[in-house]
């Protein structure tokens, strides 16, 4: 009697993630694999499970329904913890677990918090390449946060004109730590970083405005952006949180990272509450930006806005680069 042998499943831990991982090479895997991943991939409406009075235990799983081209089970095990800002750590903790789809078995878990980061950094950028004006020189970062900097080098990836990034935070000296911060990198030579604390004057000057924030009061006015801007939402997932105004949703041609976003967002439910725009006024999904089913930027002069709430499926094929590149590179050494 033959017995199989099953190789243990492997961890890939931060430093190794990190080495595997850059925003190009997201951003094209992204932009090459959602349109046939969002149609063959099963992914549930995450689960949200309140865990005390402000934290929360959220369950994204996904699986592939075509195994000869994804052959992945994936699930997502987040912690949100808002306030561990008091205790300088990051709010949200995270463990990705990837399966094989056809024996079930483990292949592999990793850092989900740096999966997080890269694949949502990464995601905004990809959009900015359909929203922002190819000629965009000022970044505005809203946040100081553990996403902050990713969401920089990202749309730096993106729009290598930048020649500014402003970052604002609610605490100036996080604001100013993390400029100097990025200014030490070396990969950033030529690119001037500075810190604000008028928020709408960085708001005002800037070509793309980056948000990453557990904010539930609107930060940026939407009378504040210039023509032609391009606001990037990331940080609302739930009704309670909003990083703009009713004026930026009216002013902007409000695009979308997946159904979830017109459901959970904070910026888009209230504004469907307050007569602001009707559902059916988002004007695409980024997965139909990159079919080219839905046209992005028209004009230099109108204002764009994207709002993500992450998904599975987006988790799952981070996972799947992570995964595949370090077993070709052991197989290699």
């Amino acid at each position: 009697m033959s017995t199989t042998t099953v190789a243990p499943p492997i961890f890939i831990d931060t430093a190794t993630l990190r080495s595997i991982l850059t925003y190009k090479n997201l951003i094209n895997h992204f932009q090459t694999s959602l349109p046939t991943a969002s149609s063959t991939i099963q992914s549930p409406i995450r689960q949200t499970h309140q865990t005390s009075p402000t934290s929360s235990l959220l369950l994204m799983p996904s699986w592939s329904l075509s195994p000869s081209s994804l052959p992945y089970i994936g699930v997502k095990l987040v912690t949100h913890h808002p306030h561990n800002s008091s205790l300088n750590l990051p709010g949200i903790h995270a463990c990705y677990v990837l399966f094989n789809s056809q024996t079930g078995q483990t292949l592999a878990s990793m850092d989900g918090t740096e999966l997080t980061l890269y694949r949502t950094s990464c995601v905004s950028a990809l959009a900015s390449l359909y929203l922002s004006r190819q000629d965009s020189q000022v970044l505005a970062m809203i946040g100081a946060g553990s996403l902050a900097p990713h969401l920089i080098k990202a749309h730096l990836t993106s729009r290598p004109n930048i020649k500014k990034v402003t970052i604002w935070n609610r605490s100036a000296a996080k604001g100013r730590s993390l400029v100097e911060k990025m200014r030490k990198e070396v990969e950033f030579e030529g690119i001037g970083f500075e810190s604000s604390e008028r928020l709408e004057e960085a708001v005002g000057e800037a070509d793309i405005v980056s948000c990453a924030t557990n904010s539930e009061e609107a930060l940026v006015k939407g009378a504040a952006l210039k023509e032609g801007a391009h606001l990037d939402l990331v940080g609302s997932f739930k009704h309670s949180m909003r990083e703009c105004d009713d004026e930026a949703i009216r002013r902007g041609r409000v695009f979308v990272d997946n159904d979830a976003a017109a459901v959970e967002a904070g910026e888009l439910v209230g504004a469907f509450e307050r007569g602001v725009i009707s559902p059916n006024e988002i004007a695409g999904k980024l997965v139909e930006l990159i079919e080219g089913d839905k046209v992005g930027r028209r004009d230099l002069k109108e204002i764009t806005v994207f709002k993500s709430v992450g998904s599975a499926v987006v988790d799952v094929l981070s996972a799947q680069l992570v995964y595949e590149t370090f077993m070709n590179g052991r197989s290699l050494s």
